[in-house]
């Protein structure tokens, strides 16, 4: 949907949100934009068939649509694929065409019970038997095709240009590709992948409406990029009171 909600449940003295609550994006209604593009914070906000007060309301917008908003056929194709994948993974059993070649004509009902026979055969014997009147052909089809390898390598492909990561990060084999460390890869993922909605978050909690005129906040990644951030450290990092957001 390429926004998010964050209702305000108590303030300081001085009138800035110290407490929040999520408030679901996809129950949401904004009465003066209707999107997919939202140019900028609404000003009629209905929650439930209640109208909520914009200035309780945090709204980040995303200058990225929803992931699941920006290409649903991308998505429903790629689950689909999944599923035929699965489905062909389930069965040992060479596809092929069974043919009656003589005898009385079988009906539909009794083609397809002798089909499911000799499927059932083949995955518990692994020889299944045919009078003289059928044959059995395999057809080309290899495993590789069956499992529909380079499908799913395109669908991958497709997933990582949609959410903004270079596909090799995703395990995905492109070709010829220069070496990356690992600096480089979490530099990549953080540029290409995180770094628009990292900068919606800070931008919109660094309002006037957030926190007082001269402070805001930002993302520490500095130790995430250079590959030394761990919990042991986290652990042993006082706590104070900071506007900094860990990555």
């Amino acid at each position: 949907m390429g926004r998010a909600f964050l209702y305000v449940t108590a303030r300081t003295a001085d009138n800035y949100p110290t407490a929040f609550t999520r408030i679901p994006a996809a129950m949401i209604q904004t009465l003066d934009q209707s999107g997919p593009v939202w140019f900028a914070p609404s000003k009629q906000i209905m929650f439930q068939g209640a109208e909520l007060n914009p200035d309780d309301v945090i709204q980040f917008l995303s200058p990225i649509q929803g992931i699941i908003y920006m290409s649903e056929q991308a998505v429903a194709t790629a689950l689909k694929l999944e599923n035929a994948r699965y489905r062909n993974a389930s069965s040992a059993i060479p596809a092929g065409v069974l043919r009656q070649t003589g005898g009385e004509p079988l009906s539909a009902q009794e083609l397809a019970d002798l089909a499911a026979s000799f499927n059932a055969a083949r995955e518990t014997n692994q020889t299944a038997a045919l009078n003289e009147f059928v044959t059995y052909t395999e057809t080309l089809t290899s495993p590789d095709k069956m499992l529909l390898i380079d499908s799913a390598e395109f669908q991958a492909m497709e997933m990582a240009r949609l959410c903004n990561i270079p596909p090799y990060l995703a395990g995905i084999s492109v070709g010829s590709y220069s070496y990356q460390s690992s600096a480089e890869s979490r530099m990549d993922l953080w540029t290409f992948g995180v770094r628009a909605y990292a900068d919606c978050i800070a931008g919109t909690l660094s309002q006037n409406n957030v926190l007082p005129n001269g402070t805001y906040v930002e993302f520490d990644v500095e130790e995430y990029l250079k590959g030394e951030y761990s919990m042991d450290e986290m652990r042993k990092t006082p706590q104070t009171e900071s506007v900094v957001l860990p990555s």
